[in-house]
């Protein structure tokens, strides 16, 4: 019985055994199958990104923006910038299917916008409105806590907006030429009004100044508001200001328009000169675009870009612009930079001959 017992047992123990190193084999097999799937995933992987980096970008485009976005101006409701990024921000919402909420950061030339802007993240998702201000702050201002040129990233230019010389209508100048021959004859007497140090109207008189050799007597105003009732009464003479603020005044025969400041004569005022007929090269306006912080994806801008542009051939958005007194000016990112450029540096000689500082 005891033979009987231990053979049974060892056969036992044999076919006990032989189950656990059949299991442990077959776990083997699995784990060793499982690094070889896993590497062949992996290769898969790196060989795509190595092979299809453009394809991985366009993939990642497609998905943005996934969260609303904020657009920042720095000049407030109801001002033409702000006017505009709301226009804008609309087109940009229907075409990516997420909220583009403008909102403003006032003050200080529209610096405290733009260093908000400088600060957040490079996302997509916090964008600049960028102005003339921008490129003339680069120089008005001695310290900032950004560089411009560096720190914003250009994304696509938007629109511009002419300005025009007005006059009280008992001004002794008829044409823009006499303007400039009585300021010769009667230097520093004068009074020519901006908006404003620093604001596209303030380096363009001073443009004007400067091409045409002649001394006038700036005066700053906060806005221009204040401005009418100055003109119209003669303690001021003349005037530079957007055509689309003007209009009104210039309708009813409050002012005489002498010349808008573009290089071609605008569709509001067909019968009203421009500065370059007797200052030719004289150009200078008011222009809006859209910037984003430096750093941020190149997909993302050119896909921010790209709607943006296609935006501004639409009809409807063209009408709009105008009725707001801007034609579009769509650039994509690469011109609108180029443009940035030369606008700072043209404004900095500018800025640079006033000797205009803020306080």
């Amino acid at each position: 019985m005891d033979g009987a017992f231990r053979a049974e047992g060892s056969t036992v123990g044999y076919r006990a055994g032989g189950r656990r190193a059949g299991k442990a084999l077959r776990t083997h097999q699995i784990i060793a199958h499982d690094m070889i799937l896993q590497r062949r995933h992996f290769l898969r992987l790196a060989g795509a990104a190595a092979v299809t980096p453009a394809s991985w970008r366009s993939a990642y485009a497609a998905d943005y923006p996934t969260l609303p976005v904020r657009i920042i101006e720095g000049l407030g409701g109801g001002s033409t910038p702000n006017l505009v990024s709301r226009l804008i921000g609309q087109w940009l919402s229907e075409h990516l299917d997420q909220p583009f909420v403008v909102e403003s950061r006032t003050g200080a030339g529209g610096n405290i916008a733009t260093q908000a802007v400088v600060s957040a993240t490079p996302d997509g998702y916090t964008l600049l409105t960028i102005v003339t201000t921008n490129a003339i702050n680069a120089t008005l201002y001695e310290k900032l806590d950004f560089d411009f040129i560096r720190d914003i990233a250009p994304v696509a230019g938007v629109v511009r907006l002419p300005m025009v010389l007005l006059v009280n209508p008992s001004f002794p100048a008829s044409t823009f030429a006499e303007v400039i021959a009585y300021a010769k004859v009667n230097p520093g007497k004068v009074n020519i009004a901006s908006p404003g140090i620093g604001t596209p109207m303030h380096v363009a008189i001073e443009l004007l100044k400067l091409m045409a050799g002649i001394d006038l007597v700036h005066i700053a105003y906060r806005g221009p508001a204040g401005v009418w009732p100055d003109l119209f009464g003669g303690q001021i003479q003349a005037f530079i200001i957007t055509v689309s603020t003007a209009i009104g005044f210039i309708r009813a025969g409050k002012v005489r328009p002498l010349a808008v400041t573009v290089a071609n004569r605008t569709e509001v005022l067909p019968e009203v000169p421009t500065v370059a007929e007797v200052l030719p090269g004289f150009e200078a306006s008011a222009w809006n675009g859209i910037g984003a912080p430096r750093g941020t994806p190149a997909w993302i801008i050119d896909r921010l870009s790209t709607t943006i542009v296609a935006g501004l051939a639409d009809p409807q958005i063209k009408a709009r612009m105008n009725d707001l007194g801007g034609d579009t000016a769509p650039m994509a990112s690469t011109q609108f930079k180029s443009f940035i450029a030369e606008e700072t540096a043209k404004w900095a000689k500018v800025v640079k001959f006033s000797g205009a500082k803020v306080n």
